[in-house]
C-alpha cells in the first residue's frame, strides 16, 4: 500500500501544475487588473507598482516565476492587501473555514447517514416517506435562502444566536447547520439507496438463512458495505465543505477562505485567488486517496497493488 500511496502522491503533482497553468493564464486573460480603480492613477505611479510585482515583464516569464515561487512553498503577496502575503492570509482564514466545514460534513455524515439506513429499512412506510420529503426539502433549498431564513428567524427575531461575526461558539451554529443540511440530505439519500442495495444482496440472504440476528447481519455483513457509496460522495464533497461555503461565510461575515477568494476574485487578485485554487485542488486530490484507502477497509476485494 505504501508504493501505491507514493505513486498517487508523486502523480498529483503534474495534475496540480497543469491546474495551476489553466488558472494562471484564465486569470491573466480576465478583462481588468489588480490595479485598475475608479481613481486614476498617474502612468509613473502605476508603471513603479507593476514593476515591483513583476506585471510588466512578459505573461510567459510571470508564469516562469509564479511557479518556481510556488516551489519554494511561497504564494505570492496579495495585490489588494500589500502589507500581507497569500500564505498569511490562508493560514489565518483557513482554520476557520476547516472549523466550521469539518463540524458541518460530521452532522451531514453521522445523521444522514443514520436517517438514510433508518428509511431504508422501514421501505414504503410513512418513516420512509417523512425522512426522504425532508432531505428533498434540503436538496432543494438553497444555501442563500436557508442561511438569512435562520438569521432572521432565530438571530433577528428570536434573538437567540448572533446572526454575524467571529469568536465566540455561539457563532459556529447558525452557520454549520446552514452549511450541513444539504449535505445532510445528499448523504441520508445515497445511505438510503445503498443500504436497500446491499440488503438486497445474495450474501445477506445467505446471512439470514442461516438465523443470524438481524442486527448482526446489518452492523456486520451489510454496514461496510453501504458505506462505499457514502465515503465515494464524501471525498470530493469533504475538501469543499472544509474550504468554507462562499455563500455562508459572506451572509455570516466569517473571514474564511471562501470569503478571500470572492474579494479577490472581484479586486482581480491574482495571488490570492491562485493560492485557494490551489489549497481547494490540494485538498480535493488527497480526500480522494484518503478514500481509496478507506475502500480497503470497508470492502476486503478491493486491493491496492503495487506494480511489480
Amino acid at each position: 500500500m505504501l508504493g501505491y500511496i507514493i505513486r498517487r502522491v508523486l502523480g498529483m503533482i503534474p495534475v496540480l501544475l497543469i491546474i495551476i497553468t489553466i488558472t494562471f493564464f484564465l486569470m491573466r486573460s480576465a478583462p481588468g487588473g489588480p490595479f485598475d480603480s475608479e481613481k486614476t492613477i498617474p502612468d509613473e505611479v502605476r508603471k513603479n507598482i507593476e514593476a515591483k510585482y513583476h506585471l510588466d515583464e512578459p505573461v510567459y516569464q510571470q508564469y516562469l516565476r509564479y511557479v518556481w515561487s510556488i516551489v519554494q512553498g511561497d504564494l505570492g503577496p496579495s495585490y489588494k492587501y500589500s502589507d500581507r502575503t497569500v500564505n498569511s492570509i490562508i493560514g489565518e482564514s483557513f482554520p476557520v473555514s476547516f472549523q466550521i466545514g469539518f463540524l458541518a460534513m460530521f452532522i451531514a455524515v453521522t445523521f444522514g447517514t443514520y436517517l438514510g439506513f433508518i428509511a431504508a429499512l422501514k421501505q414504503n412506510t410513512v418513516i420512509d416517506y417523512t425522512l426522504m420529503s425532508f432531505a428533498i426539502v434540503g436538496i432543494s433549498v438553497p444555501n442563500m435562502v436557508l442561511g438569512p431564513i435562520l438569521a432572521v428567524i432565530v438571530g433577528v427575531y428570536l434573538k437567540w444566536l448572533p446572526v454575524a461575526g467571529w469568536g465566540s461558539w455561539e457563532h459556529y451554529i447558525l452557520p454549520v447547520i446552514t452549511l450541513s443540511c444539504y449535505y445532510l440530505a445528499i448523504v441520508a439519500r445515497i445511505a438510503r439507496g445503498s443500504m436497500l442495495e446491499v440488503i438486497r444482496q445474495e450474501y445477506i440472504q445467505t446471512a439470514r438463512s442461516k438465523g443470524l440476528p438481524e442486527r448482526v447481519i446489518l452492523l456486520r455483513h451489510a454496514l461496510k458495505g453501504a458505506l462505499l457509496p457514502i465515503v465515494s460522495y464524501c471525498g470530493p464533497a469533504s475538501a469543499f465543505i472544509i474550504t468554507g461555503s462562499i455563500v455562508i461565510e459572506q451572509i455570516f461575515s466569517i473571514p474564511g477562505v471562501g470569503r478571500y477568494f470572492v474579494q479577490g476574485a472581484t479586486d482581480r487578485d491574482y495571488t490570492l485567488v491562485m493560492g485557494t485554487v490551489i489549497l481547494v485542488s490540494i485538498l480535493v486530490m488527497v480526500f480522494n486517496l484518503l478514500v481509496d484507502i478507506a475502500y480497503c477497509f470497508l470492502d476486503p476485494r478491493i486491493k491496492l497493488h503495487e506494480k511489480k
